[in-house]
Parts: structure tokens; sequence; C-alpha cells
């Protein structure tokens, strides 16, 4: 592991005013690389996340994990009080995320316009269902809707079955990597210095970033929209396979478990065939191409699977990767934890947590990507207690006295 760490977002200070997903996996993503990142709670039940998923204790993992690296200040926005420090602390900061409703900001005195007064050089990066103009802007929406609206439920599951969802919110995962993505950019023109200063600034439409989860789904999903106006091929779900892509899919091996086997480029698929004993299918014309294979799917599928189920996952890997043939296990969470790939690269890192327990516990958290110097860079802290760094944010930046503080928090506005 680096002895000096590589965040080349220290120095940078980031407001955070999300809950939930979205904006703060964008948050997370700069704190994981030096930002300093400051997540703005409601007092008493702060960000809803924290009862998701919650096993045991007062503060789920999940929320553990999508806020770690930051700092938690409580303060009741809709307050005159929490209002004039919000926009204290913008002037401190070069980043705002947000993922409220269109509007809420605005009607808290929060909006573009007042942010902007507050601090001219603010990059402000919003996140919506359907973001900040449009016919549906003011509709409210999670990233359930925002995956089947954007084209991806259509393709998850099985042809004879209603669509499913993926195991995660990837919906609000991916919105918060284009909102963390949008910021980055946004910074790095203000310092640079390029291009559309005003007054030696970026005018504050280069400034707001804004991101619907509809689309942040919608700009994932390939050729789509392309092939459906080129060809009229509209695209449904075909379970475990990929339209228009074969042999690629999860076999039955012999013990119970499940093998991924991607043998769908033609090199690949010659290696394939020879390794499960089916050179007939390795010398038939009509297979050389991919668009003859994925007619003949079903046909190979079963070759496959019929080879897999004779012999134990791991025998089965062990032939394809000495045959150049990629393919891997599907793991679950205790896999991952023991894969030796994940170790050496640092991605599975061990922190103390309080899991409602008498003393906390060393659990495991995903390790921080993309890699820069060879293995992931350090979890600094997991994601904090509720408030747990009120007193220091608002001493530290804003050189309020204790006495100050404690009228905030009760929610007095300030003399």
């Amino acid at each position: 592991m680096n002895d000096r760490p590589i965040r080349p977002l220290d120095g940078v200070r980031v407001l955070e005013l999300g809950n939930y997903i979205a904006a703060p996996t964008a948050g997370r993503l700069l704190a994981d690389f030096g930002a300093e990142v400051i997540k703005i709670e409601r007092p008493r039940t702060g960000d809803e996340l924290r009862n998701w998923r919650l096993y045991a204790g007062t503060t789920s993992m999940l929320y553990r994990t999508i806020n770690r690296n930051k700092k938690s200040v409580a303060l009741d926005l809709k307050s005159a009080a929490g209002r004039d420090v919000v926009l204290d602390l913008v002037r401190h900061c070069d980043v705002l995320l947000e993922n409220f409703r269109p509007g809420t900001l605005e009607k808290w005195g929060l909006g573009p316009d007042e942010l902007n007064a507050a601090n001219p050089d603010l990059v402000i990066a919003r996140v919506s269902a359907f973001g900040q103009t449009g016919p549906l802007a003011d509709r409210p929406g999670f990233a359930a809707v925002a995956e089947a609206m954007g084209g991806l439920r259509e393709l998850v599951g099985e042809p004879d079955r209603a669509p499913v969802r993926v195991g995660v919110s990837i919906g609000d995962s991916i919105a918060g990597l284009y909102a963390a993505f949008g910021a980055v950019m946004a910074l790095f023109r203000r310092e640079s210095g390029r291009l559309g200063r005003v007054d030696g600034r970026a005018p504050l439409t280069e400034r707001v970033i804004d991101v619907a989860l509809n689309e942040a789904i919608l700009s994932m999903m390939e050729s789509l929209v392309p092939d459906h106006l080129a060809y009229g091929v509209n695209r449904t779900r075909v379970g475990g396979r990929m339209e228009g892509i074969a042999p690629s899919n999860a076999y039955l091996c012999g013990d119970g478990t499940s093998a991924i086997i991607a043998g769908n480029g033609d090199a690949i698929y010659q290696r394939l065939m020879a390794t499960i004993g089916r050179p007939d299918l390795a010398d038939d014309p009509a297979l050389s191409s991919n668009a003859g294979r994925w007619a003949r799917r079903d046909e190979l599928d079963a070759a496959i699977g019929a080879w897999t189920a004779g012999r134990p996952r791991a025998e089965v890997l062990e032939q394809l990767d000495r045959a150049g043939v990629p393919a891997g296990p599907s793991y679950t969470a205790a896999d991952i934890c023991d894969d030796a790939q994940y170790r050496a690269r640092n991605m599975i890192q061990y922190l103390p947590v309080d899991t409602g327990e008498d003393e906390p516990r060393q659990v495991g958290f995903p390790g921080i990507v993309p890699v820069i110097g060879d293995v992931s860079l350090p979890v600094r802290t997991v994601g904090p207690d509720l408030g747990e760094h009120t007193g220091e944010v608002l001493a530290g930046v804003l050189g309020m006295s204790d006495d100050e503080i404690a009228a905030v928090v009760a929610g007095e506005e300030r003399s």
C-alpha cells in the first residue's frame, strides 16, 4: 500500500444535502478521493438510509458504506437558522450536491440563485427523477421507476415473466456517478480558466449539473434506441443471456453451483467447443459467426450445460481457464471476502463499526474504485453517526461559539 495515498481532490470541500443513495453516492466518490464532504442531515432522524436494511444497532451498513469518509452535521434546512448556516457554509465550499424533488431547495430559499449569490464559484450538482426541466420535472420518483422508464427493466428477467429488478439500486448509483463526474468536470473547467468566463468566473449555467435518474439509465442502454429506429427492433428479456450474443450464459455445474461462461468471440467459441468435446459444433459453418450462433442459442446452451452438469465448478473453471475461455464463478458476499484477487488490490477493507453489540466489530467494506497506485486507496472512516461533526464543522469552518452552535441546533436564528 502507498505510504502516502494519492487523493486528487484534497483541498476540495463539498456540501451534501442529499438523502438516500443518488447524491450521497456522488458525495462518497468525491470523498473517496480526498474531498472534505460535509453531509447535512435532518435532526433526530437523519438520512432515511440509516434505517434501510438495518439488522441490528442504530445505523445500517448501507448508510455506513455510502456515506463513508464524510462528516455529518445535523441541521433543519426548513428553518431560517438552518438555511442561514447552509448559506454560510456554501461560502467556504467548492461543490454542493442535492437530490431533492425539483423546487424544494427554491422553496427553502436555497435555490441556485441564492447559492450563487453566496458563492459565485460554487458548482451545484442536482439529481432528480426526471431532471430540472421538462413536463415531468415536478413528478417525484425513485430509481425503481427511472430504471423502468430508462429502458432497463424491460430487459431484465425471463421472457415469460414480468420484468424484474437487479438486486441493488443501480439507477441511483449510476446517477451518482454522473453527478460526481459532472462536478469534477465543472471544477476542472473552473480551475483551468477555460471559456465562458464572466468577470473572471464561469456563468451559473455552466456550474449547475442536472442529472436525471431516467436519463442516467438511458445513457447506459447501449444501442437500444438506435437499433429500434434503424431496424425496427424492440429488444425484450432473454434471461441470463445478452441479446444477439451467444453463447453467453450461466450454467449449472455438477455440484449445484453456477459458472458464467462467455464463449461468444469467434476464436473463443472454437476453443470452448473443443473443451466441451463438441467438434461438430465447432466445425459447423453456420456457427462461425455470432449471428448464426444466436439463432441456435438454445442448442448451444444445451450442449454447454450438459458438459458443466457432469463436473464440479472448480473443474469447469480450471479447464476453461486453461483453454483461454472467459469464465468465472457466480459469487456470494462470502465468496467475495475470500477472493485472492480482491485481497491483492485491497478491495475489502476492514474497519471498526458499531453493530449493536457491546464492542465495535471489524467489518469489511468495498474498497475505493478506480485504483490509483497499484491498490485501492484506504477508506478513512465509515459513515458517521448522526450529527457527529456538527460542532467540529460549525466551529472549524464558520468560527461559531458553543453557544451559537447550541442555538442553531435548537433551531434558533442567529443574531
